[in-house]
């Protein structure tokens, strides 16, 4: 070892205090409480729950046991953690982590990076890939996370606006033509509306084709629903149009004080804009979301989408109420 920062095996940057070791199963109820206690200080959107942490033990693509660090104090505690997730082919890893609020501004958050870091070179090398990039998503307001990562050489590359649209307000009447229908998201479209996704998003910044794993992580999240969930098809050949993916996070609306249907994937097909249908899938999911209940639907757009989905989203009622950001680091 030359003692270069390029040159770190992943472990050599974790603060000795702490007693390290991968995330698995017996880690789980502690590991939550740790991001839980984290979210309670920080008040994120949105934040991993044990059920999500369960469902990541499950990945073959990014096996928690290779890619997460825990720390633990002197009794067992976890009080810091890492992990990253890369596709095989993908040209960056994206990384998340928190540390305990009553251990931050020690520098075991500096720590952390550093070993994120390592282990995105470490996977990129594993994939048989140069250029590694590590990739960090924060919400605006959490600016200590800023100051972090702008120390560490990280630049801003996008921003994403949360939006919401209050369910009180009259609903859009748009009208799909004779050509197509809306139909139930069930499961046997999944794979149908997984190609369409893949096909709708290709070339798109930071998007790269979810497979079979991927996919299965979106249809079986926790807060899935796919009873406020809707397709567009076409009826002279049934391919898929356009889709609508909702989620329900019950325990964020008791936080935050209101119910929100969340649309977490609309796309429409290239050859099939321009008829209407994203503006349809919305409509749709605003009846839905309001049926179920709801006081609002929401959804986050990347500020320069091109296919002029922020100017479509404004149009139908939507409001931005906060904004996210991504960082990147070429290592």
């Amino acid at each position: 070892m030359n003692g270069r920062p390029d040159s770190l095996e992943p472990s050599d940057h974790l603060d000795p205090r702490l007693t390290w070791r991968p995330a698995g199963p017996a880690e789980l109820d502690g590991w939550a409480a740790l991001i839980a206690r984290t979210a309670a200080v920080e008040r994120p959107v949105w934040f991993e729950r044990r059920e999500d942490l369960a469902q990541l033990l499950e990945s073959r693509n990014n096996p928690v046991a290779g890619n997460s660090i825990l720390g633990f104090d002197g009794e067992g505690i976890p009080r810091a953690y890492s992990r990253i997730t890369k596709n095989p082919t993908g040209d960056k890893a994206i990384g998340f982590g928190c540390v305990d609020p009553a251990w931050q501004g020690s520098g075991i958050g500096t720590g952390l990076l550093g070993w994120l870091e390592a282990r995105t070179r470490q996977r990129f090398a594993e994939d048989g890939l140069a250029a590694p990039r590590l990739r960090l998503y924060m919400e605006e307001q959490h600016t200590h996370q800023a100051a972090l990562f702008r120390g560490r050489g990280y630049r801003i590359v996008r921003y994403y606006n949360e939006m919401h649209r209050p369910l009180s307000h009259a609903f859009p009447e748009p009208v799909l033509d004779d050509g197509l229908e809306l139909v139930c998201f069930e499961p046997g479209l999944h794979e149908a509306v997984r190609l369409a996704h893949n096909e709708a998003f290709r070339n798109h910044w930071g998007s790269e084709p979810r497979d079979e794993e991927a996919w299965g992580f979106v249809v079986n999240d926790p807060l899935a629903r796919p009873d406020l969930s809707a397709v567009v098809i076409e009826k002279a050949g049934g391919r898929v149009a356009g889709y609508q993916l909702a989620s329900h996070d019950a325990e964020s609306a008791a936080d935050r004080g209101f119910k929100e249907g969340y649309t977490d994937l609309l796309g429409v097909r290239r050859e099939f804009r321009g008829r209407g249908i994203a503006q349809a899938l919305l409509a749709d999911a605003m009846r839905r979301f309001a049926a179920a209940g709801m006081d609002k639907a929401s959804l986050d757009v990347d500020s320069e989408n091109p296919t002029g989905a922020l100017a479509l989203y404004t149009k139908l009622g939507y409001v931005t109420v906060n904004r996210s950001m991504a960082w990147d680091k070429e290592l």
